[in-house]
């Protein structure tokens, strides 16, 4: 597969996954820390979007995205885990928080290096 069509379809599985990702939760069905849960949600978002900047810019190699799209969904795995009981616990949101920290230096570590989508 050709670096342009690997990186269109990089893209578009994003796109999806953000898109995803963002929907609401059904009514009747909110929790009772919805704060501690925005904040992770709205925080994955963005990095997410860092992510597809840095695939439209170049800045990002197909390989670099495909690793950072992985811990990106392992991170959206632990905010699911972690509202599904209803509630998120000081615990939980601190470990996500300090998961999406490491994350956020990740997409700038590979945003920065020397390397670049040709």
């Amino acid at each position: 597969m050709n670096p342009r069509r690997l990186s269109a379809a990089i893209f578009g599985s994003l796109l999806v996954g953000a898109s995803l990702f963002a929907q609401a939760p059904a009514p009747g069905t909110q929790t009772t820390t919805p704060r501690k849960e925005q904040h992770a949600e709205k925080r994955a978002d963005r990095q997410q979007k860092r992510i597809a900047q840095g695939v439209a810019s170049g800045s990002l190699t197909p390989k670099e995205t495909i690793r950072l799209e992985r811990q990106e969904a392992r991170v959206d795995r632990h905010i699911a885990k972690a509202e599904a009981d209803g509630t998120v616990t000081k615990k939980e949101a601190v470990k996500i928080q300090r998961e999406q920290n490491r994350e956020s230096r990740r997409i700038h570590r590979q945003k920065t290096d020397a390397q670049t989508r040709k």
